[in-house]
């Protein structure tokens, strides 16, 4: 097998944070949010699960207090997943890289229509 362990765990978890967020979780307030990486901790006591979504920045506030909100319970659905000694302390965070390159896209868009052929 090629990678970490701690690498194979984290990306089985992004799948499963995201699977819980699209199927399990209901509340009102989160978006159409998609999860883009899950960073874990080599001894498995944090995960940092970083996400985008769409809408403006209300929107997004919305989805991070609805994500804070379910934490905790997130955790204890990956408890009864993973057979783990220990479970991650989940800490959801918006990925700006994501609009990051949406925006340098846009600029460079830009840059092609005002130069001339």
């Amino acid at each position: 097998m090629t990678g970490s362990r701690t690498a194979r765990v984290a990306q089985e978890m992004q799948h499963e944070v995201a699977r819980i967020l699209q199927q399990e979780f209901k509340d009102p307030r989160l978006g159409f949010v998609t999860v883009t990486r899950l960073d874990l901790s080599k001894d498995f006591s944090h995960a940092r699960v970083l996400y985008s979504c769409l809408g403006d920045g209300q929107a997004r506030a919305l989805s991070q207090a609805a994500l804070a909100h379910a934490a905790p319970y997130v955790r204890s659905l990956l408890k009864k997943r993973f057979r783990l000694k220990v479970i991650p302390v989940i800490e959801f965070r918006y990925d700006e890289s994501i609009a990051g390159a949406i925006e340098i896209e846009r600029v460079i868009q830009d840059m092609n229509r005002e130069s001339p052929p």
